[in-house]
């Protein structure tokens, strides 16, 4: 039998993290299976349903590389077969109309908890002779068994049992017609011929009425696997206080995808104890019964420590051209500076973000007017004034503008006023940066080139001066 997963998000807000693992565990199930993946956009709550909430899911995947085979399905797209399966029920004697109004519900509710029982549905207007039928507009209810139970063999949770005398009716289209979560989802899964359905353990709870449903219509449920959720740092449930909400502000971060999926991994998931892994190796390791029945809690600084890893040990040509949004992000202008791909091979080992990297390039591109105050009071004092006028006097000759021919210069001037490396390097490094950090000196006066590096010197060795 051929694997089929689907990943199948409601668009009322943003794609968030809990749900991308989600997505990312039912993918690495089906590619290690060579199995399908298939969205499907679960767009029946069309008041919180949004245009906008369909794209970020849509820019989510794209960003992190989780190809879907088939898809998007759009369950709006499909209410007439909804329609369909309800009559179905109907006319097996498997589902009945309900015409219970609010307040009936409500005390029903309030008596069952004054017994100490469950607040559920008690089944009165089951045999179709309720009082009040002509008072109000019915909803339909799913004729759920009254005795035996369901056995839930979780691929995660393993075996899980549910007593259907537990099981109230649950409504399966409402007084508008409109179905319900619960029959829609067991009614395309269904059709889809979904075989695992993994998703998060706040589902489980639906899991035995919707096997039930399977059963009712005849068809084999798929296999489950209901995963624990993602806690914040403080134990509590994820929320928007622990961090980014929008999987696509990780993006805007200067996270890169492969970073994040690794980390989303490792959230639950372990084999041995590896912590990087390639995508292919994601897929050629991934077992569904690895994933821990506990709870993962997100860790910022080891996302950040990953991120650092891929930028590190990332393509030069794949990062540069990436980091060209970063710079438009921050408005700055690449036309007249060095080449992307250069800078980034002398700023990747530093960067722990490409929003970092950006910003920390800026003075490539960008010139300034004046330095970091905090950086020239320290370094650009008198005492440098006589090795900064050498210095510059050497660069202006040079012909062959190369990191050896520029750090040789460094390193001569240094020896020609007995004074050590780092304290002619740091103070050229703010008079032609504007501030304190960035690569080494012969590669940063490279990066910047020569007309830009003359220009600044003066405007350094007249802070200087006028300092002196």
């Amino acid at each position: 039998m051929v694997v089929r997963t689907r990943f199948a998000p409601s668009p009322t807000g943003y794609l968030h993290i809990g749900g991308v693992r989600t997505a990312l565990f039912s993918w690495l199930y089906a590619r290690h299976h060579q199995g399908s993946f298939i969205l499907r956009i679960e767009d029946t709550d069309r008041q919180r349903s949004t245009d906008e909430s369909v794209q970020v899911i849509l820019d989510g995947l794209q960003w992190l590389g989780l190809e879907y085979d088939e898809g998007p399905f759009y369950q709006t797209q499909r209410y007439d077969r909804y329609k369909e399966i309800i009559q179905k029920l109907l006319d097996e004697d498997k589902a009945y109309y309900c015409y219970c109004s609010k307040e009936a519900l409500d005390v029903m509710r309030e008596e069952a908890m004054a017994r100490g029982d469950k607040p559920r549905y008690d089944g009165r207007c089951r045999h179709g002779d309720h009082p009040h039928k002509n008072d109000n507009s019915p909803v339909i209810r799913f004729k759920n068994p009254l005795d035996g139970k369901v056995v839930i063999e979780d691929l995660i949770q393993e075996t899980v049992v549910y007593k259907n005398e537990e099981l109230d009716d649950l409504i399966i289209a409402r007084s508008d017609g409109t179905p319900t979560y619960n029959l829609t989802v067991v009614v395309d899964d269904m059709d889809m011929q979904i075989t695992d359905v993994i998703r998060g353990d706040d589902h489980l709870n639906n899991t035995p009425r919707q096997i039930n449903i399977f059963h009712a219509l005849g068809a084999k449920a798929p296999n489950y696997a209901h995963m624990p959720l993602i806690l914040g740092e403080d134990g509590s449930r994820l929320s928007k206080r622990h961090g980014a909400t929008n999987i696509l502000q990780y993006k805007e971060e200067g996270y890169l995808p492969e970073a994040l999926l690794n980390y989303l991994a490792r959230l639950g998931w372990s084999h041995g104890d590896q912590e990087i892994f390639s995508m292919s190796e994601m897929i050629e390791y991934f077992d569904i019964k690895d994933v821990n029945k506990s709870a993962a809690s997100v860790n910022p600084e080891k996302l950040l420590w990953l991120n650092q890893h891929y930028i590190k040990t990332g393509n030069g040509a794949e990062l540069a051209d990436k980091l060209g949004d970063y710079f438009a992000m921050l408005d700055i202008d690449t036309q007249n500076g060095p080449d992307i791909q250069e800078l980034v091979e002398v700023q990747k080992e530093r960067s722990k973000t490409l929003v970092e990297m950006a910003e920390q390039s800026r003075c490539f591109f960008v010139d300034f007017e004046a330095h970091d105050a905090d950086a020239a009071k320290k370094h650009l004092r008198p005492v440098v004034l006589d090795p900064l006028v050498k210095i510059r006097e050497k660069l202006s000759s040079l012909d062959e503008w190369q990191d050896e021919n520029l750090h040789q210069i460094v390193v001569d001037t240094a020896a020609e006023f007995d004074i050590k490396m780092g304290k002619i390097a740091q103070p050229l490094r703010v008079a032609v940066t504007g501030g304190s950090v960035s690569p080494s000196i012969d590669a940063t006066l490279r990066l910047i080139g020569k007309e830009r590096v003359l220009t600044r010197l003066d405007l350094a060795l007249d802070y200087v001066s006028r300092r002196a």
